[in-house]
């Protein structure tokens, strides 16, 4: 499956539930941007590996307000593979309001397509599980993807190399704060 496809999905997904939509650095966000622009989206500019994290913060912090507003993040495997601590500490909060999907095209995509561990076997679910994560799945086709994206956890998606091709982000980064920002703190309807 293209990852553009998956980022799609995943959009569609959160917007219908109203979920805050967290993504990767470099071409995921920019493909999310061209696929489903919204202010509930927080497009990564930079800080490699910390999407996961970020995510994490928002879900826990949004546990004592909003406990019903979930957080979607968009990873890559060569970013989770840089900050692997983060899924211990995904395993140990366990938030029910977090989702963290990573999009696993065994190659750093942003940069050149260079390979990651992934390409070499490394398994981003089984180091998910052994970190303690409760709920870990895998997908590599795109029917299956809607199935899983209502969880929570830690969901790895097997995508094809390549980058789709779409603009770059027109917003400033104090733009794509600033109202995603605005649309966390608004409390979803009733």
């Amino acid at each position: 499956m293209k990852r553009i496809d998956a980022i799609a999905l995943a959009a569609e997904a959160a917007q219908a539930e109203g979920a805050l939509l967290i993504s990767n650095i470099g071409f995921p966000s920019r493909e999310l941007y061209a696929a489903r622009d919204r202010p509930e989206n927080f497009y990564m500019l930079g800080s490699m590996g910390l999407a996961s994290s970020i995510g994490l913060g928002l879900a826990l912090g949004l546990e004592q307000g909003q406990p019903q507003r979930r957080v979607i993040v968009l990873d890559g495997d060569g970013s989770v593979l840089m900050n692997q601590g983060t899924l211990a500490t995904i395993a140990h909060y366990a938030p029910e309001n977090y989702l963290l999907v990573i999009l696993d095209n065994c190659c750093y995509g942003s940069t050149g397509s260079q390979p990651t561990c992934t390409h070499l076997g490394t398994d981003l679910a089984a180091i998910a599980l052994a970190a303690g994560v409760n709920s870990v799945r895998k997908v590599d086709n795109l029917d299956d993807l809607p199935l899983v994206l209502a969880g929570q956890g830690v969901v790895v998606v097997k995508v094809e190399a390549g980058n789709a091709s779409v603009p770059v982000i027109d917003l400033s980064p104090e733009e794509i704060i600033d109202r995603f920002m605005r649309s966390a703190q608004q409390a979803l309807p009733s």
